[in-house]
């Protein structure tokens, strides 16, 4: 479901979408964001991003999912767009070992720039070049779970696995972000309490200025 509406939001998820070039990052993005398949595609110089909003546990989700460029040469600018996600998907190409090989170098870049508890997809795109596959399901489901990442294989082309893929990143971001606001507000909870044992003055006249809106203390970026 895709809402138009800003003030409807209730949180914005950042998202980045990695991988060696030519995996298919950008084809997967305007599947998923537009319904879109594009035959003369060219490589993303840079970064871009593109948003779609919907419906994950009865709240409104804006997910920003940014398409960051494969090329070696980019990889020094691409980092810093790592800090502030919350997801990542990391592609390789099922028809290339090649690039399922540099997973394993892009999983440690994840691990450097990016938050601990990002929630990470591992996908192995153009599953429907099944007759030149070059990557056994079994050895990406390996790698998989020995790294606690979430496995698909999809195919931007013919759109399959594509939205599921999505999905279940978003719904595991959501999960953890739950989490993290349970946890904090239990902790604000504790720590109210604890001052208010030991006596100490609150001002209460200073409440509204701290309060920080859901989409805010959760976003990364007000893009």
């Amino acid at each position: 479901m895709n809402i138009n509406d800003d003030e409807t939001i209730d949180y914005v998820y950042k998202v980045v979408v990695i991988g060696d070039s030519a995996v298919g990052k950008t084809q997967m993005l305007s599947r998923f964001t537009k319904n879109e398949f594009f035959f003369d595609s060219k490589s993303t110089i840079g970064v871009e991003f593109q948003t779609r909003t919907l419906n994950i546990q009865s709240k409104v989700i804006k997910a920003q999912i940014w398409d960051t460029a494969g090329q070696e040469r980019y990889r020094a600018v691409t980092s810093a767009y790592y800090r502030g996600a919350l997801g990542a998907m990391l592609v390789y190409d099922i028809s290339k070992r090649e690039s399922f090989d540099h997973v394993a170098r892009w999983v440690e870049e994840l691990r450097v720039h990016a938050d601990k508890t990002i929630v990470i997809a591992l996908i192995g795109n153009k599953a429907d070049l099944e007759e030149k596959r070059a990557v056994p399901s079994e050895d990406a489901m390996e790698f998989a779970e020995n790294q606690g990442l979430y496995f698909f294989e999809t195919s931007a082309l013919t759109g399959d696995n594509v939205e599921a893929a999505f999905f279940k990143l978003l719904e595991e971001i959501y999960s953890v972000v739950s989490k993290k606001t349970l946890e904090h507000d239990v902790g604000k909870s504790n720590g109210d309490s604890l001052n208010t044992l030991k006596g100490l003055k609150i001002d209460v006249n200073g409440g509204p200025d701290l309060e920080i809106s859901e989409m805010k203390k959760l976003s990364s970026c007000s893009c």
